[in-house]
């Protein structure tokens, strides 16, 4: 018997360019997703396998009541603080690595043959994650068209978006990785999952 193919997709793009609605569609069509950003906020809910870690390095003042990271004074302490930036990436990233693995193999397992990293920071990591993927697909629109869809669905100030657009890779930088680009801009949900189910049918589903 011939084996199946099994296909390691890494999903990027900008904030407010659909990247999560492309995920959801993906899910849809019997992939397995396994999204970086909801296991990176895992380990530092309460019960997370950071907060031990966290409250060691930062101290207890880091821990809100509920025992959950205490997310805003930690964003601020490492804002300030390069170092304190890599303190923090040295104890999530390992457990976000592991619990990625984990997660990969469970699908494995249970007999997926696509397997979908939904990584909003995948082209800024650099080679750590492309080695592990056989395509990178990149969600893309215009900085007007993320700016208008984070308000909508946010509420953030403009200036507030244009912050966290700066932060991120460059568009141009974003479009260099990809192997695949779901424009999705100027279009609704239908003709968006027509799009997807194009660029899918090329990895069996």
């Amino acid at each position: 018997m011939k084996t199946q193919r099994i296909w390691r997709i890494g999903l990027t793009g900008g904030i407010g360019s659909g990247k999560s609605t492309v995920s959801a569609m993906m899910t849809a069509r019997g992939a397995a997703v396994i999204d970086a950003d909801v296991i990176s906020r895992g380990v530092t809910a309460p019960g997370g396998r950071a907060i031990e870690a966290i409250a060691q390095v930062f101290g207890p003042h880091m821990i809100s009541a509920d025992g959950a990271m205490n997310r805003q004074a930690m964003r601020e302490h490492v804002f300030q603080d390069l170092q304190a930036k890599r303190q923090l990436e040295a104890i999530i990233h390992p457990l976000v690595s592991q619990i990625t693995a984990e997660k990969a193999q469970w699908a494995l397992d249970h007999h997926h043959t696509c397997l979908v990293f939904d990584v909003p920071l995948l082209v800024e990591s650099g080679e750590r994650w492309r080695r592990q993927l056989d395509r990178v697909w990149v969600v893309d629109c215009d900085a007007a068209t993320q700016r208008q869809r984070v308000m909508a669905r946010n509420g953030l100030a403009a200036e507030d978006i244009d912050r966290i657009i700066s932060q991120q890779v460059s568009r141009t930088q974003r479009l260099a990785c990809a192997d695949t680009v779901i424009v999705n801009q100027s279009i609704n949900l239908l003709e968006l999952e027509a799009l997807v189910s194009l660029v899918a049918a090329d990895f069996g589903l």
